[in-house]
Formats: C-alpha cells, sequence, structure tokens
C-alpha cells in the first residue's frame, strides 16, 4: 500500500497553477500535502487535511473524484491523472490514529447540531475547536446520516465513522444525543430556552420521493433510502429493477447483487447515465443492465411496465402511447431522488422555505430566524459530501461570528442552589421516612 501511495505522489508534477486544487470543492492543498509526505512529513501532511476538511477520511473514499481533484490533473490530459484519493485515505487514516487530543477550553457558550450527516459533522467539530459546548442531535442511534445510512459499507466502511464518533466527537467533548427527532417532543425553541445560543439544522433529505403511479404501494416495492438503511430487512427475490440511475440507484444495485439478486436492471429516462462513470462501470462490472429511453408507467406484482420515452413541447420527458411492455421481476426498488421533511420547519416559527421545502438561507447559512442557521441538503438540496463540507465551513464561522455578538449566556434558572454533597446519604435518609 504504501509503496503505490509513493509512487502516485512521485507522479505529481507540483504545478505553479494546480488545476487539482481548484477543482476540489473544498480547495485542499493537493500539492502541498504531496510536497509533505514525499519529505517524510506524514503527520504535518495528515494535520494540513484535517483542519481543511474534517471529513478527509470519508471525502477520500466516497467523492467524485474522477469530476473534482483528479478529474482536473493535468497529467490526466494526456496520460491517467495522479490518483490523489489513494494519498489522501493513506494519510488521513495513517493520522487519525494519533489524533487523541482532548477539548479545547471552554468559552462557556453552547450552539446545537440537528442531524449527525456530513454538514452538522463539520459544524459540530469546527464550533469545538472554538470551545463551544456543541451537542448533536439526531433520529438515528449512531453518527454519519447519510454516509451511515444512505452509503453501503462497501463503498464507506462504519468502521471510519465510528473511529470519527472517537476522534472528533467523544474526545473533543462533543456530546451526541441519538433517536432525538428534533421537531416531535423537541422543538427548536426547546433549544433556545436551554441555553443554546445558536442552531444549525442540517437534517438531510430523508423523504423519498414518488414515482406516483399505480402498484408503488405493493409489497414487493420500496425506496432507495429506506433499503439502503437496512438491505437485510427487505425479501425482494432474485430479480431486481431498479428505478432510477443515480449514484444512489447504482449503490441500491451494487447492494442488492451482494444480498443475493442474481438479476438487477435499472432503469434510465433518457439514454444518458445521472451516475458517475466509476460508480456505474462498477455496477456493470457487477453485473447490473441498463435500460434505456423508458419511463415506468405501472408497478405490478409480476414485474414493472415501461414504455418508450419522449420529450413533449414543455421539455418534459413522457412515456410513448402504445409502447407499453411489461418486464418482469420480483422486487422494485424507487431510487429517483429524496426530499425534505417538514415537521422541523411546522414546530419552529420564523424559518421561510422554499416551494420544495428547503430551508431560505443567505451565502453565511443564516435562515429567517436569527439564530438559525443551515447547510448541506436541508438548504441546497442533494449534493455531494465535499461540497456539504465546504458549504458547512464557512456557516460554521458565521454562526461563531453570531455567538460572539452575544452577551453570555445565563446557564440556569436555579443558581444558588445547594449543592447534595453526599447523594447516597441523602438517598438513604429519605428512604428512612
Amino acid at each position: 500500500m504504501a509503496l503505490h501511495v509513493m509512487e502516485e505522489a512521485n507522479r505529481c508534477l507540483q504545478c505553479k497553477k494546480p488545476r487539482c486544487q481548484e477543482g476540489c470543492p473544498i480547495h485542499t492543498n493537493i500539492p502541498e500535502v504531496i510536497r509533505l509526505l514525499k519529505a517524510g512529513r506524514l503527520n504535518e501532511a495528515g494535520w494540513m487535511l484535517f483542519e481543511n476538511n474534517p471529513l478527509t477520511t470519508v471525502c477520500s473514499l466516497v467523492c467524485n473524484h474522477e469530476n473534482q481533484c483528479e478529474g482536473h490533473c493535468v497529467r490526466g490530459i494526456k496520460d491517467t491523472p495522479v490518483h490523489f484519493s489513494v494519498i489522501e485515505s493513506y494519510i488521513s487514516t495513517t493520522y487519525a490514529n494519533q489524533m487523541v487530543k482532548g477539548p479545547a477550553p471552554s468559552n462557556g457558550r453552547k450552539a446545537a447540531v440537528i442531524g449527525a450527516g456530513p454538514a452538522g459533522l463539520t459544524i459540530a467539530i469546527i464550533l469545538a475547536r472554538y470551545g463551544y459546548g456543541v451537542t448533536i442531535f439526531d433520529s438515528r442511534d449512531k453518527i454519519g446520516g447519510v454516509l451511515r445510512y444512505g452509503i453501503p459499507d462497501f463503498r464507506l466502511p462504519d468502521s471510519v465513522l465510528d473511529d470519527m464518533a472517537y476522534r472528533h466527537l467523544e474526545l473533543k467533548g462533543i456530546r451526541f444525543r441519538p433517536n432525538t427527532y428534533i421537531g416531535s417532543a423537541i422543538t427548536i425553541d426547546d433549544l433556545f430556552r436551554d441555553g443554546y445560543q445558536s442552531v444549525f439544522v442540517g437534517a438531510g433529505l430523508w423523504k423519498p420521493r414518488k414515482l406516483n403511479i399505480r402498484g408503488e404501494s405493493l409489497g414487493h416495492v420500496t425506496y432507495a433510502i429506506n433499503y439502503l438503511a437496512s438491505p437485510s430487512a427487505f425479501r425482494l427475490g432474485e430479480r431486481i429493477m431498479v428505478i432510477g440511475t443515480g449514484n444512489s440507484a447504482m449503490d441500491c444495485a451494487r447492494t442488492a447483487v451482494r444480498h443475493g439478486a442474481r438479476y438487477v436492471s435499472c432503469v434510465n429516462l433518457t439514454d444518458t447515465l445521472t451516475a458517475s462513470q466509476y460508480e456505474s462501470s462498477y455496477a456493470r462490472l457487477e453485473g447490473v443492465d441498463f435500460i434505456y429511453n423508458k419511463c415506468t408507467v405501472e408497478i405490478r406484482e409480476d414485474g414493472v411496465i415501461l414504455a418508450d420515452s419522449q420529450t413533449d413541447a414543455d421539455g418534459r420527458i413522457v412515456p410513448v402511447p402504445g409502447t407499453e411492455k411489461l418486464y418482469p421481476c420480483t422486487g422494485v426498488i424507487v431510487a429517483v431522488s429524496q426530499g425534505a421533511e417538514s415537521n422541523l420547519v411546522t414546530t419552529t416559527k420564523g424559518i421561510d422555505t422554499v416551494k420544495s421545502g428547503l430551508l431560505t438561507v443567505d451565502e453565511d447559512g443564516h435562515t429567517s430566524r436569527p439564530g438559525v442557521f443551515a447547510a448541506g441538503d436541508a438548504a441546497s438540496g442533494a449534493r455531494t459530501v465535499v461540497e456539504a463540507v465546504a458549504n458547512s465551513k464557512r456557516v460554521a464561522e458565521a454562526m461563531h461570528e453570531y455567538m460572539q455578538s452575544l452577551p453570555m449566556p445565563v446557564t440556569t434558572a436555579y443558581p444558588d442552589v445547594p449543592v447534595v454533597q453526599n447523594i447516597d446519604a441523602a438517598a438513604q435518609a429519605e428512604q428512612a421516612f
């Protein structure tokens, strides 16, 4: 592994105007990281990666490198680009094992983070570096959000996220409150009541988009976001039809293969896939077929009815009447994106949304309610992990600036209550009565 990494590092041309850095949404200083590695200063390279991108171990595995850093590499014009993903993964995972530094000195202020996905984790880590007391609230039992429950383990092992929970949260004093849905028993108003001076909303997109066709409620049908969260819970048989061809559809198809499906097909409206070439090539390698230029018009117990697609006068893709055919299958996975949940907004006054349910924010993540910030999928719709990190870094600085402008918070309504010095003795005295 190390030899291969050094071979890739030696291929870097150390460009004066690094196109790779420009192609990275978070502008990682790739030439400098490689230079430090080649000079035997791996820890410095690792520190640089984590300071710039708290989720560097994750991004090295799941980023769309072919369209970002590696896709902009000057070597790729006539040759194979430098595979920085391999270099980044090696440096970040090696350096992460040495990250044992405890929390920064407290500045006496608290911030709440709703959602433990890429955006929420980035916000929490950056604010903790400033000394804020950060609590992350998430409806699931572990951190990661879409990273854990929307990306298969063969692409992003849970061990990477578990290590992040230890290195970045536990060691840094960040609290995680699992299985807590903000907008139900606890609201954003409750968070402000309890002394959090700002609230970040990074709840993600967990509401599946429907096809709105006959048969969508049948027992052998599910949605991508539900299937990827727990694929072993479903019994979809050996012939699976995936509706959609984005990266999530590729994840569903490849996961189905690993859970016993012998025949997997993905249906696409046009002749161009929306998934990256990297992900679709792996799907093909694993035996997944693609059906192009088809509209899904009905789901039946014995299969899916598809029709040829065409573009109408309004630019919409619609089925061609009379071209319907039944494609037999035993299970159907609908993978046509997700939307935003509404409970969080409906239980909070003063937060504006756009028609699709996404939060209305300015370039620094301010929502229409003072003290409430948002970024990531909840504000901009589905984006890549590194884009969520890049946006969240900017929002974290805006939250820091906002909280520093406020007076120090009141931490309790009862500041002068005496403390029970020996709680065991006090409990025994209570029992005596």
